[in-house]
This record gives structure tokens, sequence and C-alpha cells, in this order.
């Protein structure tokens, strides 16, 4: 038992080691830069919020809110902080692939009441600073369980104890289970991917958030192609021996 533990605590270093936000020449200086501009960004939108928690959705599926989630959690528990990365995607979840653990417990058996929020319910520093409770069993009534006294109850616990937590949330025009977080957590950030989201749906997903009453924090574009080159690229090059 203890070998295999071993294993699983190695297998997740190393996968988040190969995430876009760890500073490293293996990693491209423009994505990391990114992702800290976006840090920045977040954490002074979210600042005159009491609770530091934040919904992450997308319009459409497949436009890279789970990666993105979990890059910019990890970017904010580099400063230090303590982060929660929870992933409410109970119908197709991917934060136990992203981070290479199993799904066998999890949100759906804390909120349904099966599981209590304990060291079994969740993986401790899937990353330095950066906690994550996996999805669960897919149960057969997702936004049930979302909207529910316990989901509010895990959210004011999580609360008292990490300084942000970041939510990933099924796709806005597929179900409703984001939207019906939105009384719980008003701050939500958009993904969006280039060439696929289309301005439609985009403002569908917009108009809805808002008419919840919900606080939308900004809109990330993932995938982006056509980014023009810059004079100063190359000081790129320069910063690279701070990465070592």
């Amino acid at each position: 038992t203890d070998n295999n533990s071993t294993e699983i605590s190695k297998s997740r270093s190393s996968e988040a080691k190969y995430l876009h936000t760890q500073l490293s020449k293996q990693r491209a200086f423009q994505i990391s830069e990114a992702y800290k501009t976006i840090r920045a960004n977040l954490l002074f939108a979210i600042s005159p919020f009491q609770n530091k928690a934040m919904l992450v959705a997308s319009a459409e599926p497949n436009a890279g809110k789970s990666i993105t989630s979990a890059n910019i959690a990890i970017t904010i528990a580099q400063t230090g902080a303590k982060v929660l990365l929870i992933d409410a995607d109970m119908r197709n979840p991917s934060q136990h692939k992203i981070f290479r653990v199993n799904n066998n417990n999890g949100l759906s058996k804390i909120i349904s009441g099966l599981s209590s929020f304990d060291s079994d319910s969740y993986y401790e520093e899937v990353s330095p600073s950066l906690d994550l409770i996996t999805s669960g069993p897919t149960p057969p009534n997702p936004s049930e369980l979302l909207v529910s006294a316990n989901m509010q109850a895990l959210i004011d616990h999580v609360s008292s104890i990490y300084d942000y937590i970041i939510i990933d949330t099924p796709p806005i025009s597929v179900v409703a289970d984001a939207l019906v977080l939105l009384s719980k957590i008003p701050p939500t950030l958009i993904i969006a991917r280039q060439r696929q989201t289309n301005y439609d749906d985009l403002n569908q997903t917009i108009h809805a958030i808002k008419r919840l009453n919900g606080h939308l924090l900004g809109i990330v574009i993932t995938d982006m192609q056509d980014i023009p080159k810059r004079k100063n690229v190359h000081y790129s090059h320069y910063y690279d021996s701070y990465f070592e």
C-alpha cells in the first residue's frame, strides 16, 4: 500500500510539473506570462468578494475550460496562497485526468452525504499549495446536488480554510449546473476558444450570468494562433536565466 501511495504521489508531481504555468525553459515564456497576467487581473477583480471563490465556465464543450482552471489554480498557488480546485463538472469531469488521480471519491459523494470533507475525499498538494476535490462518481442529479444545502455548507467550510477556491463547472449552453451555482458564487470567468466559440453562444452565456446576478470577471481566449510578433519578443531569452 505504501508503495502504491508513493507511485501515485510521484505521478501527480510528474503531471503537475508539465502544466503550462510551471516556469522553466521547457515551457513557453509567453504562456507563462499570460497566466501571470490572468492571475493579476483575477486577484484584483475578486478582491471585493468575501470568500474569494470563483466559477470557471464556458459557453460550449472543448473550450479549454478545465486545463485553464487547473493552470489558473496552480498560478495563484505559486504566490504562496492556499488554493482549492473543485471539479464541479460531475457529468464530464477532467481534473482527475489532468492531475492523474483516481475519482472514486470526491464532490458528488461529499454533497450527497456519502462522504465527509476529510483526507479521504480530496487530494492534498497536487501542486505546491494546491489541493483538489475531484468530481466523484457521476450522480443521477448533478444540478440538484449543486444547489443543495450541503453544497453551501461545503463552500462555507472550505472558504474558512483556503485563500482562493476555483470551481470548474460544466458548459453553460449544455446544462444548467454552472448557473445554479451563481446564487452561491457570483464571480465567474468565461473560457472561449478561438475559431470555435461563436459570438451568439458567448453573448447568451454572458446574458445568462448577468440575468442571474452573477459577476463576470472576464473572458479568457484559448488556443490563440494569430498572435502578432512584437519587436521586444527577444526579451524572453533575457529572462530565461531566471527560470533555471
